[in-house]
């Protein structure tokens, strides 16, 4: 077979099959017009050298399986004659792996330390009670959420719009220094995001048309969350706290950082309508407000029943 064909039924490439023959691994013969023209046998040794550096092997590691292969002999005799380069690729994992735990814990013990230096978080709010905000347009801030779609403040849509409004959350094994996540208004974990999300459709019946969520995260950081949490809504990222600079939502420091303090707001045709804030008990948060929302329907379902004089 010609080096196209080899290279399409192995699923490599032409030039790492130029490598294996510049190494005597897999040869071909020369033809008469100097085309390469390989064996069938080749498929099983570039199968065996791929198979083989995915593991972790070097390609010179590989030479005494492909060659034992091309000499006719079977499985068995090919691993017996190969078992001191495996005893030696595995030593040679275990050293890695002992670099790396070590290199893991000195910079635990540096996060450690860094932590415990950190400025005690004061809040630094911008000047707006946020229930003066009632009766706002919400500006027109453009931001692209999660799921990748364009979203512009003012003009969210007919209906109810929920945005809750949250600090940060931490990634599992990557969270951030304890004395942060300890701040009073930081978010330890999701139970927020995984309240809003588990009882999704209960809000939608009570009549939010849509719902968002709202941090100064990064986009990256907030998608792993969505993937991670399954979330049925999307997130939007405002690291620049852009939001917060227009309304003058309340936010706070720790360290280095400002984060959002947690407030959610109604929006009812562009207008906000009602503020949540403060926001004591963020697990249960969403039962708050989806009790509003469920008053709201009932007494707008009132008026439309209510019989004319």
């Amino acid at each position: 077979m010609r080096v196209g064909e080899l290279a399409r039924r192995t699923g490599t490439t032409i030039r790492a099959l130029r490598y294996y023959e510049s190494v005597g691994l897999v040869v071909p013969r020369r033809l008469g017009n100097g085309y390469r023209e390989y064996d069938p046998i080749a498929v099983r040794l570039v199968a065996q050298i791929r198979e083989l550096t995915a593991l972790g092997l070097s390609v010179e590691e590989t030479r005494p399986f492909v060659e034992s292969i091309a000499a006719g002999a079977d499985e068995a005799d090919v691993c017996a004659a190969a078992l001191a380069t495996y005893r030696g690729t595995v030593t040679a994992l275990q050293e890695r792996i002992g670099k790396l735990t070590a290199q893991r814990d000195a910079l635990n013990a540096r996060l450690d330390a860094a932590a415990s230096h950190l400025v005690p978080a004061a809040r630094s709010p911008l000047g707006t009670d946020p229930h003066d905000l009632i009766g706002r347009l919400l500006p027109a801030l453009h931001f692209y959420a999660t799921d990748g779609r364009p979203v512009d403040l003012s003009t969210l849509g007919p209906g109810r719009s929920v945005i809750f409004v949250y600090p940060l959350t931490g990634r599992p094994g990557l969270d951030l220094p304890n004395s942060l996540l300890e701040v009073t208004g930081a978010l330890r974990d999701t139970e927020q995001p995984a309240w809003f999300r588990d009882h999704h459709a209960e809000l939608r019946t009570a009549g939010a048309d849509r719902v968002y969520g709202l941090s100064a995260q990064s986009t990256g950081y907030q998608r792993e969350l969505v993937h991670r949490l399954r979330l049925p809504y999307p997130l939007i990222p405002d690291p620049r706290l852009t939001l917060a600079a227009t309304l003058g939502l309340p936010t706070f420091t720790a360290g280095d950082m400002t984060l959002y303090e947690r407030l959610t707001l109604i929006v009812a045709d562009d207008v906000i309508e009602h503020v949540f804030h403060p926001i004591r008990y963020p697990a249960a948060h969403a039962l708050d407000v989806m009790r509003w929302l469920t008053k709201k329907r009932m007494n707008r379902t009132r008026r439309t029943e209510r019989p004319r004089p």
